[in-house]
């Protein structure tokens, strides 16, 4: 019996029922890992753009996608978090001088920064 085109490339078949699959399997993507806002970006695509997914997932590609959109949001939100304690005066001497109204000040820059972010990158 003549191969096939699939065989001549080194694939096998194996028998399932009473058919013949071929051995189908990716190759091997370098895991890197994903923090926060790529797996929050991860959980969006899955639910909404399915198609974009299923696409980066074959061709392996995801994981370096979401290592890329990671690391895009995570320096924007560093540079975003910088820009509006500067803009609003919030320092180490208000540290000092009042706790209380620095972690206020700061969590209201971190959450805008946080759906700035969130609209920009993770959502889109």
């Amino acid at each position: 019996m003549t191969k096939t085109i699939f065989e001549e490339m080194g694939g096998s078949y194996e028998m399932q029922g009473d058919y013949y699959l071929p051995c189908l399997s990716l190759p091997e993507e370098k895991q890197k890992p994903v923090g926060v806002w790529g797996q929050r970006h991860l959980r969006y695509i899955k639910e909404h753009k399915r198609t974009f997914y299923v696409n980066l997932l074959t061709s392996c590609k995801l994981n370096s996608y979401l290592v890329d959109i990671d690391k895009q949001a995570e320096e924007m939100f560093s540079r975003l978090v910088k820009q509006f304690a500067e803009k609003e005066n919030v320092t180490e001497k208000l540290k000092a001088e009042n706790q209380m109204l620095w972690v206020q000040k700061m969590n209201n820059i971190r959450n805008r920064a946080t759906e700035i972010i969130n609209t920009e990158i993770i959502f889109v």
